[in-house]
């Protein structure tokens, strides 16, 4: 008869060593083949012009350089619009926009998933149809709609619709359907709790996996956003816009394009790391059962 394997007096998964050391190796050449594209930005900031257009094109440094960022910043001064002005528009559509969409996703999906109410599923399957239309095929209707409410050209026509995404309405909905507990819910009711109460002190810290994995793709999506077809002037314009133009400049602004895309890349990646620990953390740390 097999033992099993156990570890810390605790039964572990009836695998062998060996398999746990395959396992792991394709685990590594996956994570490494993963991390090449980012590794490679970083080596092309780091190039010098002859180096950059060397052929054939080499993956390592032969002799790095920090001009390319100095020229990223002496573009940045000598621009029209100060380059800070980009990095400032990114941020804040970035930052408003993923808390807005959170808070207003937060809030329906509770109300969806734990009040009952007339309608609420026809409200659920029209958010689920949603996401069936790719966002180029609701441009015009968008467009028509921004228009109406006076917000071309403004911060709002991007932030206003970043709220409006169904897609976290949708995760945080199912996620609260599978987490939250009623009986919980119901415990804190009939102590006097308010319905806000419940939503804000049992039912987010509940889900936290699913709006730290929300804050991930709201915000990078708002991040890496270029031009928008509802900003049109310079001002208000984003950072990766602006990388756009530096792309225009020619072969010898190259450099300092791959400085400004390694910039763009750190943000995003930072807010990636920090709530992946989190969610990691929090799936393995919290739970519930009846």
């Amino acid at each position: 008869m097999a033992k099993l394997r156990t570890r810390k007096h605790k039964v572990v998964l009836a695998r062998s060593r060996g398999g746990d050391v395959g396992i792991a190796i394709i685990l590594f050449i996956l994570g490494a083949i993963m991390f090449l594209p980012m590794l490679y930005i970083v080596m092309q900031s780091l190039k010098p012009l002859d180096e950059l257009w060397m052929y054939p094109p080499r993956f390592y440094v032969i002799n790095p350089t920090l001009k390319n960022y100095s020229d990223l910043f002496t573009l940045m001064n000598i621009s029209w619009v100060p380059f800070s002005r980009y990095i400032f528009n990114t941020v804040l559509t970035s930052v408003s926009g993923t808390f807005g969409h959170l808070v207003l996703a937060s809030l329906a999906a509770y109300a969806i998933a734990k009040i009952k109410f007339p309608g609420r599923n026809g409200m659920f399957q029209m958010v689920q149809m949603s996401l069936m239309f790719h966002s180029t095929v609701t441009a015009i209707t968008s467009f028509i709609i921004i228009s109406s409410f006076k917000m071309l050209d403004t911060y709002w026509a991007i932030i206003v619709p970043a709220w409006c995404s169904s897609l976290g309405l949708y995760l945080m909905k199912q996620f609260m359907d599978t987490n939250v507990n009623d009986s919980v819910l119901e415990s804190a009711r009939l102590d006097g709790a308010g319905e806000f109460r419940c939503y804000w002190t049992i039912a987010m810290p509940m889900v936290k996996p699913a709006w730290l994995t929300l804050i991930i793709y709201s915000f990078q999506g708002l991040w890496n956003a270029g031009a928008s077809t509802y900003i049109h002037s310079e001002q208000l314009k984003s950072f990766n816009y602006a990388i756009g133009q530096i792309l225009a400049g020619g072969v010898k602004r190259a450099g300092a394009s791959g400085a400004a895309q390694v910039i763009m890349m750190l943000v995003p990646i930072s807010v990636f790391v920090i709530s992946q620990s989190n969610i990691i953390e929090t799936m393995g740390s919290s739970g519930m059962k009846d």
